[in-house]
Formats: C-alpha cells, sequence, structure tokens
C-alpha cells in the first residue's frame, strides 16, 4: 500500500546502516538483562503473588487510579515506599518510562527551567517534548557547567525554579552522576534534583535505596524503577506530598492511564522486603563486579565499578557482528547502536546480574577474545 511507501523506506534505511531492531527471544547465558540481583523468578515473589491471589487480590486493576482502579495495594506500597526511599510521599506508575515523561511534562512550570545531562533518557527528552518549562542540557556529569547555566539562566531573568535533572547511574556507560556537587549547586542556587535511579535502586545505597539518598529530601525527586534490579515492573517516583498531588491533579499520563495490576504493587512491596532482609543480594554482585572487570578488562571491557560494563567499538556493524558471534556461543550479549548511544560509540552493553556465575564470566571473556579476533 502507498501509505506505508514511507515506513517501508525508513526501515531500510535502519537496515542498510546496521540499526534495524528486531526482536530476539532470550536465549543463552543472560548478560544483558537489569534482573541485577536476581529476582525476576524470586520464589519469595511469586509466593507474595499467591497470597494475595489466595486473599482475593484481582488480577486487573479494572480502571485508572481516579475511578476504581485504586485499590489498597497501591496505597499500601506507595506509603512503604515513601519511607523506604525517605520521602514524604511517592506514585506509582505502570512503567518507569511514563513516570519520567509524566513528569518533566507536568510539574515544571512557564517560568521554571529543566536542566538535563545529555546522556538523559529517552523518557526525559518525551516529556520535554510537553513541558511548559524551559529546557536546556549540560555535558555529561559537568557539575561546573551545570552551576554556570543555572547562573546564566538567573542572570537573564529566570525567576521560577530551576530542576536538574539526572541519572544517578547512567544505564550505558555505567558511570555515576557527580550527585554531592549537584546537591550544593541545588542547595545555592534554590533548585531541585531529579534523580533517576533506575539502575542504582536495589543495588546502591544504603539497602539499596538508591545513590541519591543522602540528598536532603526537600531538594530531590527520585524515581526508582521496579523492573530492574526489584526484578517486578513499574516505578515508583518519591517525592514531596505537593508533588505527588499535583501529579494526581494534573499529569495526563497517570489520570488517564489504567492503573497497574493490583498484584505487581504486592510484589514490589515483598521485593523491597527483600532489599532490606537479603542484603548478601547485593555483596554477592559487587564481588562479581569486581571479578567480571578483572576478567573482561583485557578484552577492553571498561570498568565502571557497577554493574553495567560497556565495550565501545564505535562501528555499528561491527558492534551487532561481535554481538552475533557472542550469540552464537551460548552467550546473551547485545549490541547497542544510535540514537540510543551517540554516534560513533555503538558498543556491547555487559549487564551483570544474579543470574550468572564467575565460572560464566570466565566463559564469556574466552568467548569475547574470540569475537574480537
Amino acid at each position: 500500500m502507498s501509505a506505508f511507501t514511507t515506513l517501508r523506506a525508513d526501515l531500510a534505511s535502519l537496515n542498510s546502516t546496521a540499526r534495524l531492531r528486531q526482536l530476539a527471544p532470550r536465549r543463552g547465558v543472560d548478560f544483558s538483562s537489569n534482573d541485577y540481583l536476581g529476582l525476576a523468578s524470586s520464589s519469595r515473589l511469586g509466593a507474595a503473588i499467591e497470597r494475595a491471589i489466595g486473599a482475593g487480590i484481582a488480577v486487573g486493576s479494572g480502571g485508572s487510579r481516579l475511578l476504581r482502579g485504586n485499590h489498597d495495594a497501591h496505597q499500601i506500597l506507595e506509603a512503604e515506599a515513601a519511607h523506604f526511599f525517605g520521602s514524604e510521599a511517592a506514585l506509582f506508575f505502570s512503567t518507569g518510562f511514563s513516570a519520567n515523561a509524566c513528569f518533566s511534562a507536568t510539574v515544571p512550570q512557564r517560568d521554571d527551567l529543566i536542566l538535563y545531562d545529555a546522556l538523559s533518557h529517552a523518557s526525559v527528552h518525551e516529556g520535554l517534548r510537553l513541558a511548559r518549562a524551559a529546557h536546556c542540557s549540560f555535558p555529561h556529569n559537568d557539575a561546573e557547567a551545570a552551576d554556570n547555566a543555572l547562573a546564566d539562566w538567573r542572570r537573564a531573568g529566570g525567576s521560577g525554579t530551576p530542576w536538574i535533572a539526572v541519572e544517578s547511574l547512567y544505564s550505558m556507560d555505567g558511570d555515576r552522576a557527580p550527585l554531592a556537587d549537584l546537591a550544593d549547586i541545588a542547595a545555592r542556587r534554590d533548585a531541585m534534583l531529579v534523580v533517576d535511579e533506575a539502575h542504582a535502586t536495589g543495588v546502591f545505597g544504603p539497602d539499596g535505596r538508591g545513590l541519591g539518598a543522602a540528598i536532603p529530601p526537600e531538594r530531590r525527586v527520585t524515581l526508582h524503577t521496579c523492573g530492574k534490579a526489584l526484578g517486578v515492573e513499574g516505578a515508583l517516583l518519591a517525592c514531596p506530598e505537593v508533588v505527588r498531588d499535583f501529579l494526581v491533579n494534573r499529569g495526563r499520563a497517570f489520570i488517564f492511564s489504567t492503573a497497574p495490576s493490583p498484584l505487581i504493587a504486592v510484589a514490589v512491596r515483598e521485593a523491597m522486603g527483600v532489599l532490606a532482609d537479603e542484603p548478601e543480594r547485593r555483596d554477592r554482585l559487587q564481588a562479581l563486579i569486581a571479578y567480571a572487570e578483572r576478567a573482561l578488562g583485557p578484552c577492553g571491557v571498561a570498568a565502571t565499578g557497577s554493574q553495567i560494563l560497556p565495550l565501545i567499538l564505535g562501528d555499528d556493524a561491527r558492534a551487532m557482528a561481535v554481538a552475533a558471534r557472542l550469540q552464537a556461543s551460548g552467550f546473551d550479549v547485545r549490541g547497542i547502536r544510535p540514537p540510543t548511544v551517540p554516534v560513533g560509540t555503538a558498543r556491547l552493553r555487559l549487564s551483570l546480574t544474579l543470574n550468572v556465575t564467575e565460572t560464566d564470566v570466565d566463559a564469556l571473556a574466552t568467548a569475547l577474545r574470540d569475537a574480537l579476533a
């Protein structure tokens, strides 16, 4: 059909540049998932869901939170999450993408400024497309540049609230934001920090509360994805109570979405309990990170001190070819290309989880040397 001519041409263009994405089944040893603590198949989470079903909790919510979809399980989760993450309130979203986009599009107002790290997640950019506030980026992890940008904005007459949006642990590079420096800037510039803890929640901070746990709660909004180290799905926005109430009243992505399953809320609560009760999971992951950095470093894999270890290969086609060789050798490793990462930085994103062992890491190192030859 002629209606699809442009779509087919765009797909052909992606294919010619080795950027055509396709869905692929999970197979091989897991070096690509975000199930960092191995909770996705946890019997403890499964048992919590079984108990909830036995108690009569429905699978579906039946509507949006402002209609009949608001379940006690959602509200209990939000109250416990606010306490766990050290905030006045929390709001549960069906995905981290919707939470990030909804916040950026809703909370900052016309006189405000959203200042975001140049490597911020696509969900932030989606929210910026709808945002009322002015917005601009600053170079990745450059706190001084962020400070200068805020000073320039104030000198130019900026009178509202600056919102500094960063990821505490970046999903493609595995490096950390300079949160202490940014918190100092926020205090001096009367700004708010918006910290996406997606890849830090469960792994870093006291009891896995994230890298931003030390930031005063009145100066921060934190996003805690539930589909990574927590092993479930959804996202919790931990924030001042006024922010939560404003999103409930003005956040279109929240208002007009069917509420998450109350069973998912039950599972997330149980996962937070695991974080508090089983610190040995984090200890095991940290030991695996240190082992993998030693084993994979000679292959050119960057040591990040985190569970995300990138191998920058540069060329899109080469990244995909090396990934394919590893997959053929029995390892689930995926190539990452633009626009997910900047042009010229196509890579393998090696993800460490408790689903693998040191023996698996050694085997991957051997296969990687062969694939790169």
